[in-house]
């Protein structure tokens, strides 16, 4: 079988199947189907089949809304992704899009929250919590968006008696510093790993893996970093105490 007969025996989706593969209304898939984010289907008489471009395509675009993208700017991402790039080139977008932390935000009630938690929260824990970026409101009252892989810091600054004043702090400061570390390695990603990346000849999957492995991996180099960065400090101003010198 040709990779074209292949191609084609794989796009059997109709719109109604495709729109319950990636969560969406077959309005939805029809409206951004007119608007050329996916290529069009492949016609059989009056009926149209879909594939897995228009999966990858789909997905891709759903991960552009979650990052809070206009139409108009997840058009312009689109354009900038070649016509005939395969499902797996395009999902590698996506993989580059997609959250840095592997546990995304979970909504619970506040009964929940004392149950994953382990201990009682009273409004003040709470205000901590909510100070250090760790629990969220929601409209709804008593409601939460929690990030899991957190929690268990956040319930240890509790457990340390962390007061709100320097919880919110210790956040501004965290954020300050960490947005410039996000611009700066974002832009060192860019121009130097990406294009190593691009240029190995690797199959798309294996470029996917790559990058998912380089996550964590920067993650932990933050971290050394700053311990590093900690007894440094901490040696230097033992140094000024003491009155000596290197």
């Amino acid at each position: 079988m040709s990779a074209t007969e292949g191609s084609t025996a794989s796009a059997s989706l109709s719109v109604e199947q495709l729109a319950a593969r990636v969560g969406m209304t077959v309005r939805t898939v029809r409206f951004y189907a007119g608007r050329g984010l996916i290529p069009p289907p492949r016609r059989e008489g009056r009926n149209g089949f879909y594939g897995p471009d228009h999966l990858a395509r789909l997905e891709l675009v759903r991960e552009l809304q979650a990052h809070g993208l206009t139409l108009s700017a997840i058009e312009g991402y689109l354009e900038r992704i070649p016509a005939d790039a395969t499902p797996e080139q395009v999902a590698l977008h996506r993989t580059l899009l997609a959250p840095w932390s592997p546990d995304l935000p979970e909504q619970m009630d506040r009964e929940a929250l004392q149950t994953r938690s382990g201990r009682p929260l009273s409004d003040d824990d709470l205000d901590v919590l909510v100070a250090i970026g760790v629990v969220e409101p929601t409209p709804t009252e008593d409601v939460f968006r929690v990030a899991p892989a957190h929690l268990a810091v956040g319930i240890g600054f509790l457990d340390a008696g962390l007061p709100v004043e320097a919880a919110r702090a210790s956040r501004r400061i965290v954020l300050e510093h960490g947005t410039q570390l996000a611009d700066q390695l974002t832009e060192l990603f860019r121009q130097e790993v990406w294009p190593h990346l691009k240029a190995s000849g690797q199959p798309p999957e294996a470029i996917t893996a790559m990058v998912e492995r380089f996550k964590p991996l920067t993650v932990q180099a933050l971290v050394s970093a700053y311990e590093d960065a900690v007894d440094e400090l901490k040696r230097r101003t033992v140094i000024r105490q003491t009155g000596q010198h290197d």
